[in-house]
């Protein structure tokens, strides 16, 4: 079994900086695309930055310049630098996994619980 726990969101004045840290644990062999994503309320979820094993990036167009996606492969975990913040940057940012089980390879793709993220103006 998988399991991903968020850590890092909060309340925070526009201009300010949060870290969003996502661990992944249980019996994994190895981890591919780590990645952030956010909802708002009465809005669809949607991609905030995202990091292959390769170390390929991509980030939404609304955060760059001022996200940073990072990861830890030795401690399977997965970071989200948000600088700049705005209020617009408030939602239940999660964070997902994928990759393959140990033993049997299953791949697996997995989700965190979500953390809130309120940026106040």
């Amino acid at each position: 079994q998988v399991e991903l726990v968020e850590s890092g969101g909060g309340l925070v004045q526009a201009g300010g900086s949060l870290r969003l840290s996502c661990a992944v644990s249980g019996s994994i062999f190895s981890v591919n695309t780590m990645g952030w994503y956010r909802q708002a309320p009465g809005k669809q979820r949607e991609l905030v930055a995202s990091m292959t094993g390769g170390g390929n990036t991509n980030y939404a167009d609304s955060v760059k310049g001022r996200f940073t996606i990072s990861r830890d492969n030795a401690k399977n975990t997965v970071y989200l630098q948000m600088n700049s913040l705005k209020p617009e940057d408030t939602a239940v940012y999660l964070c997902n996994v994928d990759g393959r089980v140990a033993f049997s390879l299953r791949r697996f793709a997995s989700w965190g619980q979500g953390t809130q993220v309120t940026v106040s103006s």
